[in-house]
């Protein structure tokens, strides 16, 4: 028997028209790459994307065409989500931050039609532009006064084409399961895999950030978000914010610490989320200015994990609560959010933090266990790691254009790649990565953990851990550091600050000081770069 509701698809164009019809004058603000602040309501905003969704159909746009982005977090980049979501096509967000051959080959697996991209990135477009001969037309996204001189590329004005088109649009009516858009993995040990979600999938991720135990954002909030637009559609928060109403910051390419601050005390921001890397920046920008937030509340911390020092630090000098979060492009993002328990508000205040740095809670949508190396589920009892696998309705199922269709998830589950513990109560913690977890003479080393250690060191400004080949232990760790500016810290010193702080066959064997480490192009340690940059190494007198 099937119940008697009615049948009404879950869509994306849905959510702005709320926001539109619920919200008008609500505001999107946007601090733009042309050097200036643009504000207008969600009705203008819905009024704007319905003649996008002109404009793409007069294109030739058809339902499941790839239109691609190249974009800061602006409201143009927040119409091409609605616009082109809306008429049954993929909205593709490019990451520009990959390496050029990376982005080729993104663009051409993606066989997107159009790209529409930031002045910004104009210089790059022109680079591209002829290795992704499939592309129909670049759309830049601007209006006629920035319009550069001459280019050696075919450019269209976005906001000419705009402008032709009329407001009255009404949105398709479609399957839910209908896919909506598309996130390329960083792929950094092979080629970039495509996540292809669905409206039902978007719109069951958005309820779920907006639970008062993940984002707890509501029309009463001010939202920025400083992840951006092209890293896993700004972890849902383009979505999420026109669903409650709130009104909405967009950065623009301002990612500095002093473009943030202005804009955080400016529009009275109460929300705010992006990877540690920038709240570094941020916080060592307001020690040295000794200032304070008037309205930020709260901030979500992902992308990497986040240093016990950097939680801390907001909590106690700023009085800002940082939930701690993780998640993958292939996991919508949302995975867990470290929201305390009302039982856990009886610990200890160190207990407290010990739960506050782990990854978190799960959220409703996903599920989760690990297993041994045999496959075999390991207890919940937050001291048993193994592989972490999850599943749920906003969860992979395969990667868009696989060979070997079915063969991902196979077993029901997503194998995530992590390493991880979970507790009773459903915390969750990355030990590592199952590809850098050090393997020391049949024991297993926790490279976040000493990464966590090290950067809690006043002299140290980023570390990273990996596994070097030894002739007793199998592995060891090495501990390779960037200093922080004018610190002069040795080895001995710096190994010593372990001390106590581990089991002494974890404490690091040597330790590397260099200039800086690689990252990818999300902000993530890339430790096979330097796995390539220290194959070799040996341990002075190896114990």
């Amino acid at each position: 028997m099937l119940g008697l509701m009615m049948n009404q698809p879950l869509r994306i164009a849905g959510l702005l028209e709320h926001a539109a019809k619920w919200h008008a004058d609500t505001e999107i603000v946007s601090r733009l790459p042309e050097g200036y602040i643009h504000r207008y309501t969600y009705h203008a905003a819905h009024q704007r994307a319905k003649q996008l969704a002109n404009a793409l159909l007069a294109l030739g746009v058809t339902p499941g065409d790839r239109v691609g982005t190249l974009a800061w977090n602006t409201h143009r980049h927040f119409e091409l989500y609605y616009g082109v979501s809306g008429i049954g096509a993929v909205c593709h967000t490019i990451n520009p931050r990959l390496f050029p051959e990376q982005l080729v080959y993104i663009i051409n697996h993606a066989a997107d039609r159009f790209i529409f991209f930031d002045l910004t990135f104009l210089p790059l477009v022109e680079r591209l532009a002829p290795l992704c001969p499939a592309v129909e037309g670049w759309v830049l996204l601007t209006d006629r006064a920035h319009m550069p001189a001459g280019s050696a590329v075919d450019l269209r004005c976005y906001e000419e084409l705009l402008a032709v088109q009329s407001t009255e649009f009404e949105w398709p009516v479609f399957d839910e399961n209908t896919a909506s858009s598309l996130c390329y993995t960083s792929g950094t040990t092979d080629e970039p895999k495509g996540v292809l979600y669905s409206h039902r999938s978007t719109l069951l991720h958005s309820y779920a950030a907006s639970l008062p135990d993940c984002f707890n954002c509501s029309s009463r909030d001010v939202v920025l978000p400083v992840v951006p637009m092209f890293h896993v559609n700004a972890w849902g928060i383009p979505y999420m914010t026109p669903l409650n109403g709130c009104k909405l910051i967009m950065p623009g390419p301002g990612l500095d610490a002093a473009s943030l601050y202005e804009l955080f005390e400016q529009e009275g921001v109460t929300f705010t989320a992006g990877v540690p890397t920038i709240w570094f920046g941020l916080l060592t920008f307001m020690r040295e200015k000794k200032l304070q937030f008037t309205t930020l509340k709260r901030m979500i911390v992902g992308g990497a994990s986040c240093p016990p020092a950097l939680l801390k630090a907001f909590d106690q000098e700023l009085g800002i609560e940082i939930r701690h979060a993780w998640g993958m492009t292939e996991t919508s993002p949302l995975g867990t959010v470290s929201t305390l328990k009302s039982k856990n508000l009886q610990l200890s205040e160190d207990e407290q933090f010990a739960l506050k740095t782990k990854q978190g809670r799960l959220i409703f949508g996903v599920d989760m266990k690990i297993v041994d190396d045999e496959g075999q589920e390991l207890p919940h009892d937050g001291v048993a790691f193994g592989d972490l696998l999850v599943r749920g309705p906003f969860i992979v199922g395969d990667y868009f254009g696989t060979a070997h269709p079915g063969e991902l998830t196979k077993t029901g589950w997503f194998r995530t790649g992590d390493v991880a513990t979970i507790d009773p109560d459903g915390f969750m913690q990355i030990t590592d990565r199952s590809k850098d977890v050090i393997k020391s003479g049949g024991e297993w080393i926790s490279s976040i953990d000493l990464e966590n250690l090290a950067v809690a060191h006043p002299a140290v400004a980023e570390a990273a851990v990996i596994g070097v080949p030894h002739p007793k232990w199998s592995e060891r760790p090495l501990l390779i550091v960037v200093r922080k500016p004018g610190a002069d810290i040795s080895q001995e010193e710096l190994l010593h600050f372990f001390e106590g702080k581990v089991a002494h066959w974890w404490k690091p064997d040597a330790v590397a000081f260099v200039d800086q480490l690689p990252h990818t192009a999300t902000g993530k340690l890339l430790k096979t770069k330097l796995r390539q940059d220290f194959a070799g190494y040996a341990f002075e007198g190896a114990r």
